[in-house]
């Protein structure tokens, strides 16, 4: 099946209210043009220099998500125009992206990445860490970065149960930063092989990459 293809079916599967981000990293133009002239608007991308290259490159109401881990020093590349940057784990991290948000005259936001995952090599935070990030009076100076919600991966398993667990920690997560914090409204979890589960736990926002592109070049 075409790219065009995967995409009409992917979001005929998609509930309402939930946004797909099209995995775009290691693609070409042409690729994501093919899924642009689809009708896809959010794209995601793990490495800052990729990203600026095909944003500058594409169509300007394209919407580019960070999902890559980020280091401080690249933010200023890409703090202009990033629309979503979804791996925030430090308040250093957090200090950045204000300050560049602040030369741009513009309010950055940005997902704080939950650790839920078994593997070591996964980022994250624990909940209770992010959570002292949010109520943090660090966090409510910064005036050029705002907190929209939460992030996580899943364990990379076939045990579904363990899956499912781990997305419905995320979940409970996420409620209890909503009720203290109204901005708190995206949950981004689920990717190619487990969006149908994070869906059915309560995600909002699906990074899908192999699904739609196959796989990775």
């Amino acid at each position: 099946m075409s790219i065009s293809d995967n995409i009409y079916n992917l979001r005929k599967s998609l509930p309402i209210g939930v946004e797909l981000i099209a995995v775009s990293k290691t693609k070409p133009i042409q690729v994501l043009d093919e899924a642009y002239q689809a009708g896809q608007r959010h794209f995601g991308e793990n490495k800052v220099q990729e990203m600026v290259q095909k944003y500058e490159a594409m169509p300007k109401d394209i919407f580019w998500h960070m999902i890559g881990h980020l280091q401080s020093n690249k933010v200023k590349y890409m703090a202009s125009f990033v629309h979503l940057i979804h791996g925030v784990d430090n308040t250093s991290l957090l200090e950045e992206i204000n300050k560049q948000g602040r030369k741009h005259d513009r309010v950055i936001d940005c997902l704080l990445q939950i650790k839920i995952a078994q593997e070591e090599t996964k980022f994250g935070l624990e909940p209770e860490a992010a959570l002292a990030i949010l109520q943090s009076q660090e966090y409510k100076n910064f005036k050029f970065v705002r907190i929209t919600g939460l992030m996580g991966m899943a364990t990379f398993t076939t045990d579904t149960a363990q899956i499912q667990k781990e997305f419905e920690l995320l979940k409970s997560t996420f409620d209890q930063f909503r009720s203290l914090d109204s901005r708190i409204e995206t949950l981004s979890m689920g990717m190619s092989g487990d969006f149908k589960i994070a869906i059915d736990c309560g995600s909002n926002l699906v990074r899908v990459g192999s699904l739609i592109f196959g796989e990775r070049n």
